[in-house]
Order: C-alpha cells, then sequence, then structure tokens
C-alpha cells in the first residue's frame, strides 16, 4: 500500500500524469554467467509482481492516446521490449500473462526466422571461443584475453563498441569473421519466428515496427531510413493483418542513434507514436515520437521502487 500511494503521489491521474515506460530486450530461462545482470525469469516474475502491484499497466497505444487527451489514471505504466528474442515468446510471455500484464513488443523483422542480430554474433563467438585469447589485428579490432569470464565481457563490451557505429553491411561481415577466427559456430535460435509473432498478437499483445535492420538510422540517407521505417512495419501489417501504429528507434539515443529529420520520417509514415531510450518519463505536451523509456537495473524490490520513484521526478 505504501508503495503504490508513493507512487501515485510522484505519478497523479490527470493533467499532470506522467507516463513510466519500461523497456526490456532479453528474459532469460536462466542466469547467465557471461552476464549476470541479464534479465531472467526468476527475477523478471519478481518485477512483474511488483509493477502489478504499484502501477496501473496500460496498452502503449491507449497510454499515448489518453496521455494526449489528459485522461491518464494515476501510476500509469506500459512495459516494452526491444528486437524479438525467442526468449520474449518462451519465457517473457507465460510471465507477463501470469501477472495479467499487457506488453508491446518492437520487432526487428529481418531477424525473424533464423536470423541473428550482429551484437549477438559477437558475443556467441566470444562465449563459443576456446581459446585464452584472440587476435582481431587483421581486423582492425585489437588483441584480447578471453582466459576468464571477466576478460570476454571485456572483450565484448569492447567489440560492439568498435563496431556499433558501422554501416549495417560492414557490422555483418566483421562479426561473420570474426566469429571464423574464434571457431565458433554462433546459433541461429535466438530470435522469434513470425509464428510466435502471431501467437503474441492472439493473446492481445501489443506488436511495434522497430526497423529492418537495427542500423543506425540517424546515419542513413533519407531513402534508406525510410525503406528501414517503412519496410518494417509493412511487414508486421502482412503478418498481422492489423494497423501497426507504434515505433521504437533502434539503440535509441536522441541525436546520436536518431535525428530531428529521423523523427520526421515516422511521423510522415503515419506512425502514431515512437519510443526512444532517453531516461525519464512522459507528460501531456511532450512530442509522442520521442516518448523516454526506463528500467531499474537493482535487484532488490526497494531498490527497483527507489529509481523508478526517482526517474518519475528526473523530468
Amino acid at each position: 500500500m505504501i508503495g503504490r500511494l508513493l507512487f501515485k503521489l510522484a505519478s497523479p491521474a490527470g493533467t499532470k500524469a506522467r507516463l513510466s515506460i519500461l523497456i526490456f530486450h532479453r528474459v532469460l530461462p536462466e542466469p547467465d554467467p557471461l552476464f549476470p545482470g541479464e534479465m531472467h525469469a526468476e527475477r523478471f516474475d519478481a518485477v512483474c509482481g511488483w509493477l502489478a502491484r504499484w502501477f496501473q499497466v496500460l496498452p502503449l497505444d491507449e497510454a499515448v492516446r489518453r496521455l494526449q487527451d489528459r485522461s491518464l489514471p494515476a501510476r500509469a505504466a506500459c512495459i516494452t521490449f526491444d528486437d524479438g528474442y525467442a526468449d520474449n515468446y518462451s519465457v517473457a510471455l507465460p510471465i507477463l500473462q501470469r501477472h495479467g500484464l499487457t506488453c508491446t513488443f518492437f520487432i526487428a523483422t529481418g531477424f525473424l526466422d533464423g536470423g541473428r542480430m550482429w551484437n549477438d554474433t559477437i558475443i556467441e563467438s566470444i562465449r563459443g571461443c576456446r581459446s585464452g585469447a584472440l587476435d582481431l589485428e587483421p581486423l582492425g579490432l585489437g588483441r584480447h584475453a578471453l582466459s576468464s569470464v571477466g576478460q570476454r565481457r571485456a572483450a565484448i563490451e569492447s567489440l560492439i563498441g568498435q563496431i556499433k557505429y558501422r554501416p549495417v553491411d560492414e557490422r555483418i561481415r566483421l562479426g561473420a569473421e570474426l566469429a571464423a577466427r574464434a571457431g565458433a559456430q554462433p546459433p541461429d535460435d535466438l530470435m522469434m519466428n513470425s509464428g510466435d509473432v502471431q501467437a503474441m498478437h492472439r493473446v492481445g499483445m501489443q506488436i511495434g515496427a522497430h526497423s529492418v535492420s537495427h542500423p543506425i538510422l540517424a546515419r542513413l540517407p533519407d531513402d534508406a531510413a525510410r525503406h528501414e521505417i517503412t519496410q518494417s512495419r509493412r511487414f508486421l501489417e502482412d503478418l498481422l493483418d492489423t494497423r501497426i501504429g507504434l515505433f521504437a528507434y533502434p539503440n535509441g539515443k536522441p541525436g546520436e542513434d536518431y535525428s530531428p529529420r529521423t523523427v520526421e520520417l515516422v511521423r510522415e509514415a503515419g506512425f502514431d507514436a515512437a519510443v526512444s531510450t532517453a531516461i525519464g518519463t512522459s507528460r501531456s505536451g511532450d512530442d509522442m515520437f520521442q516518448l523516454r523509456r526506463f528500467t531499474p537495473w537493482d535487484a532488490a524490490r526497494w531498490k527497483f521502487g527507489a529509481r523508478l520513484l526517482w526517474n518519475l521526478q528526473g523530468n
């Protein structure tokens, strides 16, 4: 009761309402020794329990409409997932349903049905490398010690940082060459298939577009960015036989991953709203095409709640 009261005071109804949108990517069946901070089933189940008690969790499209007409209820929140990982369907969905929560899943359509995101190629190649070191100097990516879990984690962080803002084709090429040098065969079942997306939609979860190949939209020419935005939407509309009105910017940092021009392209494409990864909450009068998202990383209930309260006070 105390937690609910605090969130009601920080996030009242009506004209002073604030919308909290939480962002997730994966929910692993078990904790990952390589990334112990990654969300897993037991922890996600706890988080969903907290959210169900503290907030009124709304479908994102409803929340956007009510934010615009100033009828948002107190303690309003939405849950979102980005990218389209298979564990969203197999692990996260049953937990959400058990708690009676709705969610919006933003899908990078080019990776469905056996695809793999470039960063996962790096992660799984380093995970699967049996050597204690990996020389990637011929690729311009340095040498990396891999003798411990910490060193592998540091190598992944370094490599992702070096490759993240390169063109899509170059990301794919470097990932393939890295995997070959690591002697690894990354899995091809990390992402959902089309049937999984259809099944989630049938049980009432919302589906949004998240581009085709997850590029840095701010670095693309208009035609290429427009293609990424509209083709992902068209694919999903054909797959689900429904209108797709929500978009998530890949990576999502304003001014770095997407630009004011990107926002205009999304608006021109006919979407109703779009989400970023800028921290904070959104209020009536904010740009509905740059909605903020934030998820605490704390495992303890009181710390998770305190950080959500901090986020409500932050903008």
